[in-house]
C-alpha cells in the first residue's frame, strides 16, 4: 500500500470530521478490539492525555517540544491536522513520512480483516498512531483528545498525567447544566493514579474530577501559575511558576495572552510527568521558537496574513483579543471566515468582533458539514456592509489580497479546514511569484 491508497483506505471510513453521518460515542468496545488486534500497542509506553474546549494543540506541541529537549523519545497524536493527515502523527516535533504512515496504515488494514466490526475513520487513524509510537520505541505519547474524551477512541490508553485546559462552549446544545455535563465527559480521561492539570479551578469541575480516583490533582493559580504575561516582539514575555519554582522572563513565541495560560499547564504536565524540576534553560530553549501552523500564524507580511483556527466561541473571542493587542492595525481590515453548519455564526461573528473589519469574505472548506458561505453572509451582513460570498478559500484571499491597502491585515479563521485551504492557497500564490 502506497501514500495515496493509505488516503484512500482511510476515506472509505465514517469520519465525522468531514461528513454528517452519526457514529456510536457511547462505547469504546471497537476501538478496544481494534487495539487488540495489532497487539494492544497502546500498552507499550506512557502518555500525557490532553483535553478541553481550546488549547489541545498548542499544550500538546508546548509538553513535545519540552520533552524532547530533556532527551526523550516522544510521540504526539494531534487533530485536526492543517495541510497533511501526516501532522497527526509525529515523532519528536516532525510529522512521520509518507511513506512510513503508509506502512503503518496497511497493517491497520490488515488487522481490520480479522474483526468482525468496522471501525470508523478516527479509530483507524487512533490505531495507527499508537502502533507507530510503540514502533518507534518512544519514551512517552502526548496524546490530544479528539472530541470530549470519555468516549473518545484516545482514551483506551492509561493516561500517567491528565490534562483539562477549560471547559467551554463546544460541542454542546446549550441545554441546562451543559457545562458540569462538558466537564464529565472530558474527567472521564483520567483514570486511577493519574495526576490531573486543572485549567479550570471552580467547585463543580472540581468536584466531578475528584470522583475519579486521580492520585494528585494540579489546580491553575495554587499549584502552577502564569504571574506576567506581556506582550513582546513576536510573541509573549512570561513569568511562569510551577510548585513554587520560578520560571522568569521566558519569551514564548506565540501571540496571545492565552498562549501564556497554556505555556503554564504545559509545563506543570510536563514537570508532572518527569516527577522532577525542568532546567531554566531546556524551558528557555523549548519555547522561544516554538511554531504551530493555523494558530495565529503570520502567512505573509506583504500584506499582513494571520491565521488562526478559532472554531468555537470561546475561541473566537480570544482571536479578537489577539488580533488587538499583538499586531498594529492601522491599514485596511479584511475578514475571511467559513465554519460548520452546526456553529453559531452570529455568536461567532460577535466574539470576532466582525463590525471592526472593512470587509467581510464569506466561505467554506471543501466538507459536507461546511456552512454554506451565502447563510454565513446572510449573517455577517449584520455587522459589515461590505460582505463578499466567495465559496472558494483561494479566491477568498485572492480578492482580500487585491483590495488591501499598505499596511492591511487580512485574518483567516473559524475552522483549520478553512485555514488549512487558505495556507495552502498563500504557498500557491508564494511558489507562482518565484
Amino acid at each position: 500500500m502506497n501514500y495515496e491508497e493509505s488516503l484512500q483506505f482511510l476515506s472509505g471510513h465514517i469520519n465525522r470530521s468531514l461528513t454528517k453521518e452519526k457514529i456510536d460515542d457511547t462505547a469504546l468496545d471497537n476501538m478496544r478490539l481494534l487495539a487488540q488486534a495489532i497487539g494492544s500497542p497502546q500498552m507499550d509506553f506512557p502518555c500525557i492525555h490532553i483535553t478541553g474546549t481550546n488549547g489541545k494543540g498548542s499544550t500538546s506541541a508546548l509538553i513535545s517540544r519540552l520533552l524532547g529537549s530533556m532527551g526523550l523519545n516522544v510521540g504526539t497524536y494531534c487533530s485536526p491536522h492543517v495541510s497533511s493527515i501526516t501532522e497527526r502523527i509525529q515523532i519528536n516535533t516532525e510529522p512521520i513520512s509518507e511513506d512510513e504512515f503508509a506502512e503503518v496504515v496497511s497493517h491497520i488494514k490488515l488487522a481490520t480483516s480479522l474483526l468482525d466490526v468496522t471501525p470508523s475513520w478516527f479509530e483507524l487513524m487512533t490505531a495507527s498512531a499508537f502502533s507507530c509510537f510503540a514502533n518507534n520505541a518512544v519514551d512517552v505519547a502526548v496524546i490530544e483528545v479528539g472530541m470530549l474524551g470519555r468516549y473518545d477512541a484516545t482514551n483506551i490508553a492509561d493516561a500517567k498525567v491528565a490534562i483539562i485546559t477549560n471547559v467551554g462552549y463546544d460541542h454542546t446544545d446549550g441545554a441546562e447544566g451543559w457545562r458540569k455535563k462538558l466537564a464529565w465527559e472530558k474527567a472521564g480521561i483520567i483514570k486511577n493514579g493519574s495526576v490531573v492539570c486543572l485549567g479550570d479551578t471552580d467547585d463543580e469541575i472540581e468536584e466531578l474530577i475528584l470522583q475519579e480516583n486521580s492520585a494528585k490533582i494540579l489546580r491553575r493559580g495554587i499549584d502552577f501559575a502564569c504571574l506576567e504575561n506581556d506582550l513582546a516582539i513576536g510573541g509573549r514575555h512570561l513569568s511562569l511558576r510551577i510548585n513554587g519554582i520560578a520560571y522568569e522572563n521566558i519569551f514564548l513565541s506565540q501571540h496571545g495572552v492565552h498562549q501564556g495560560q497554556n505555556a503554564a499547564i504545559a509545563l506543570a504536565g510536563a514537570t508532572a510527568f518527569l516527577g522532577l524540576e525542568i532546567p531554566v534553560s531546556i524551558v528557555e530553549n523549548s519555547f522561544q521558537d516554538i511554531s504551530l501552523p493555523g494558530r495565529f500564524e503570520v502567512i505573509s507580511k506583504d500584506p499582513l496574513v494571520i491565521l488562526d483556527g478559532a472554531h468555537n466561541p470561546p475561541g473566537a473571542l480570544a482571536a479578537a483579543q489577539t488580533l488587538k493587542s499583538s499586531f498594529t492595525l492601522d491599514g485596511s481590515k479584511a475578514l475571511i471566515v467559513g465554519m460548520t453548519e452546526e456553529k453559531d455564526a452570529d455568536w461567532m461573528l460577535s466574539n470576532l468582533d466582525a463590525g471592526e473589519f472593512d470587509c467581510i469574505f464569506t466561505t467554506e472548506a471543501s466538507s459536507p458539514r461546511s456552512m454554506p458561505s451565502e447563510d454565513l453572509a446572510s449573517v455577517a451582513s449584520k455587522y459589515c456592509s461590505k460582505t463578499i460570498v466567495c465559496p472558494n478559500p483561494e479566491e477568498a484571499l485572492k480578492e482580500a489580497i487585491q483590495i488591501s491597502s499598505t499596511n492591511g491585515v487580512i485574518f483567516g479563521t473559524g475552522s483549520m479546514y478553512v485555514v488549512g485551504a487558505l495556507r495552502e492557497a498563500n504557498q500557491k500564490f508564494q511558489s507562482e511569484r518565484k
